[in-house]
This record gives C-alpha cells, structure tokens and sequence, in this order.
C-alpha cells in the first residue's frame, strides 16, 4: 500500500462503465471542493464489498505520488473506496508501533468496544502495531496529534 494516500469524501453522483469489458466503473463524487472522478479497478479495495449507488456518503482515496492527467473534472485511479456514515470519519494510514499514523495525522487509543478486523471481515486477533489501517472514528483530542478511540479499525495485512 502506498504511503501517500489522499482522501476525498463526498456523495456519490454518478456511477457508469468505464471500460469495454465492464471491468472498471467511473464514480462521480461531489465534494466540498467540487466534483472528482474516481476509476474502481479490480485492484481497488472496495470496503465490505458494498455496491456503490449515486447518493451514498464515501470516502476515496488515491496515491497521491501517481501523475494524473490534467483534466477537468480530476480523474484518480482509487486505491481504497467505502461507505461512510456522515458523523464519522475514515482515515487511511500506517501506524507504527505506538499506534500513530506515519503522517503524525492521528494515534490510536483501543479500547474493548473498537472493533479489529481483516480487510476480509475476519477477527483480528492482534495489535494492528506497525500495519497499514483503515480507521473509522468520530472524535479526537486537540492535542497533536489528535487522538481518537476508533469504532472500528480494518487491517490491511
């Protein structure tokens, strides 16, 4: 998993073919900074392996070491895409062995309520220690960095 991924959250406009084998689908998505197109490939992790409707709140996130053409709307290649309810938020990331994101983004505080879980639904059963995570959560402290105690978290193993 790149280290550089960038997220945009915002509804689902559109959702079409964008290939000629049906392969691949563009997905629209409005923002508060306008509206980007987001190519889901094969290769892209499409969390819980939802259907992606126009009007469904998601978060989608793109290595932003990879060029993009220079087009209007943008059009990124999406590395991971998944629902999101509107009073979280999702964060994408690896976390060292204290449990902070590389970025110093966000830290981690478990809790026995935090859901741990492979990217295929299993149990986790050990410290997500030194993983990249995909991190559902609501709130965080003021402090830097933030930190949170996360409703759920995805290892990417």
């Amino acid at each position: 998993m790149p280290a550089t991924l960038m997220p945009v959250t915002g509804i689902i406009q559109n959702v079409t073919s964008f290939s000629e084998d049906c392969c691949e689908q563009q997905v629209t998505i409005r923002s508060d900074n306008g509206i980007s197109q987001f190519i889901i490939s094969p290769d892209t992790y499409v969390i819980g392996e939802v259907r992606l409707r126009p009007g469904m709140p998601v978060a989608a996130f793109y290595d932003a070491s990879l060029p993009v053409p220079l087009i209007f709307p943008p059009r990124y290649q999406a590395v991971i895409i998944g629902r999101r309810n509107p009073s979280e938020n999702i964060y994408v990331g690896y976390f060292d062995d204290t449990l902070t994101a590389e970025d110093n983004a966000l830290k981690i505080n478990l809790s026995r309520t935090t859901e741990i879980v492979t990217s295929n639904g299993q149990s986790y059963g050990c410290r997500p220690e030194n993983k990249m995570l995909v991190v559902y959560y609501s709130e965080t402290t003021r402090s830097i960095p933030p930190q949170t105690t996360p409703r759920k978290i995805i290892v990417l193993c």
